[in-house]
This record gives C-alpha cells, structure tokens and sequence, in this order.
C-alpha cells in the first residue's frame, strides 16, 4: 500500500512538474530546469553519504572497537540479503541512527551512543533492521528522484517570475497562471516531497520489523528514540535541518505533528501500526522467541547491562577490559561476557 501511495505520489510530482511547463508557456525552459535540477541532485546522490557522515561527524567502526553493534548489523545484513555497509558510530547523546549510500553496494549505516547507550539489545537490532530497509528499498534514489522533480518546479517558478510580463511566454492563463507557477507550484511540490518522505518511513518500519523478527521492539525503540529527542539537542542536526528526514526520528526540536509540513509521520502512528502488524502476525512464534530473546533475569541475579544481557563476574579471573572505540570509551555495552544474543 505505502509502495503504491509513493508511485502515486510520484506521479502527481510529475504532473506538477508538466503542469507548471504549460504554465509558463513552453517546452524549453521546463527540458532547462529539468536538467539543472538533475545535475545538482545528481551530484548530491553520489557524494550525500559523504557529506552526512561528515556533518554528523560519524566514524566508522568494526568488529575490534564496536564488536557487539557490528555484529547487529552484520548479522541483519545477512537476513535481510544485503551486503555488509559500512557501519559509523557518531558521539551524540541523542538516541539516533541513519542510512546514506546511493545504493546497497555502497551503503552506509550510522547510530549515536546514545542510541546505543540508552537502548536494548533488540531495541538496537530493530532501530538498525529499520535503516536497512531504507537501504533494501533505495529510498535514497526515490528521494533523490523527488528532490530532483522539486528543484525543478521551484526553477520553473523562478523562471515564471522573469518570463511573467513577456508578450511571448504563450502563457494561456495569463498574471494567475504566473502567480501559480511562481508561488503554489513550489509549496504543492515541498508538501508532496514531505509526503514522500513519510510514507517511506511508515514502510521501513514495515520491512525492518520483519527483518529483526518483532514489530514491539521496534515500537519500543521509536518509544524511547522520540522521547529522548524532546529531551537531547542535537547540535549537528540544528545546524543542517535540511539532512533532518534521513534519521529514523527527527533529530529537530518541536517536530512532532504528523502533517503536511513534517517529514517523518508521528511516532503514535507509527508505534500504533507496528502493533497492529504484531497482532497479524499472532504476536512472535515460542520458537522464534526462544531463538531471538536472552534468558529472562531473575531478581536475585545480577542486573542487566545496556543491552538487556547478564551480567555475571567471572571468579576465577578479572574481565578483560573493553577495546576502546574512537572517542577512547564503551558505548556498545560490557564485553566480559559473550553470551549469544539475538544474532550472534
């Protein structure tokens, strides 16, 4: 359903696109704007992995400094029959994560420590199991699509508001037609893009829960990533909104309506339709979730770790200490013990 609404969507950014041509009066100048706007989005579907990663200041990581996230992805990976991406760590307390690449061959996946720090295991698995799907879908082509048709409607306005008084521009609406091109047709272009945009989301939410196996722990961890975003600033974020619909919960401030000006939908209507999902599903098979969960703890056994594990001291010799990742701390959780988790 959601693959269909993009098509349609899809569709009426094209119309658009032609409608506001005839606007103006002419093939030329809509076969100009579109290649400009090709040209610059172009440019950014190949290098946008790179410039993210570096806004967000990420750092790539692997199995010897982030042992127990790399494996996640890894593994994750492989269920869902992608190939490994590169794989980043971004030190922010904002409980966050993201997918860049042009396509899954050169795709990348980012999560905050805080995100690591704040999140269970499975919450984790399923927060990552998500990006993947992004990655599995090429959401990244079909925004860069979008943007592209948007650059190029916003273009044609500019060209409606130079060509608006000319005897030759043929356009058959006249001053309204010109006032569409120059001031609806952008705006109708941004709330189709945002439009997109969403209904992307509402789909990797989809895809991912059936990666990691259970739609509740990606309910869970939407939970717990919006509310830590209406806590926790993120700076890098602040700085570059316009990178803001990549996360899997917008990082800005104040942005939590689901309407026609925000880019991802609300996090209750996303929580509410993985748990209908979970419902369909009959909720996770015993055998699934004896394969999927850790041992349930028991009071009297030593708590839990970030990552939902247990914890227990080792007797006869003293843990070994963490390897150090690049900011010279441990925020994927304690690796003394290395139970099986989930996918390991």
């Amino acid at each position: 359903m959601n693959t269909l609404r993009t098509a349609m969507l899809l569709a009426a950014m094209t119309a658009l696109f032609m409608g506001v041509g005839y606007l103006i009066g002419g093939s030329g100048g809509m076969v100009i704007a579109l290649l400009i706007a090709a040209g610059t989005n172009l440019f950014s579907y190949w290098n946008a992995d790179k410039m993210v990663l570096s806004m967000n200041r990420a750092v790539e990581v692997d199995e010897k400094n982030a042992p127990e996230y790399y494996t996640i992805v890894q593994a994750l990976a492989k269920q869902a029959g992608l190939p490994m991406p590169k794989t980043y760590l971004i030190d922010n307390p904002q409980p966050n994560a993201f997918a860049t690449g042009r396509n899954p061959e050169n795709a990348a996946v980012a999560a905050s420590t805080g995100l690591l720090q704040r999140l269970s295991h499975e919450e984790v698995a399923a927060v990552m199991a998500h990006e993947l799907a992004h990655v599995q879908h090429r959401d990244t082509l079909t925004m860069t699509i979008v943007a592209t048709l948007a650059g190029a409607v916003s273009m044609l306005g500019n060209f409606a508001f130079f060509l608006g008084g000319s005897r030759e521009n043929n356009n058959p609406f006249g001053f309204v037609g010109v006032l569409v091109a120059i001031i609806v047709a952008p705006f109708a272009a941004m709330i189709v893009q945002m439009a997109v945009s969403r209904t992307r989301e509402y789909e990797a939410d989809r895809r991912g829960a059936e990666i990691c196996g259970n739609p509740l722990w990606l309910a869970s961890a939407l939970n717990k990533i919006a509310r830590g975003a209406e806590q926790i600033p993120n700076e890098d974020a602040e700085r570059n909104p316009a990178m803001a619909h990549l996360f899997i919960i917008n990082p800005l401030h104040g942005e939590r309506m689901d309407n026609l000006f925000s880019t991802h939908p609300s996090t209750e209507n996303r929580i509410a339709a993985l748990q209908d999902m979970a419902r369909a599903m009959g909720g996770v098979s015993p055998a699934a979730r004896r394969q999927a969960s850790p041992p349930p703890i028991q009071p009297d056994e030593p708590s839990a770790g970030p990552w939902g594990k247990r914890v227990e001291p080792t007797p006869e010799a003293k843990p070994a200490p963490p390897k150090a990742n690049p900011w010279g701390r441990n925020p994927t959780g304690p690796r003394n013990v290395r139970s099986k988790g989930p996918w390991s």
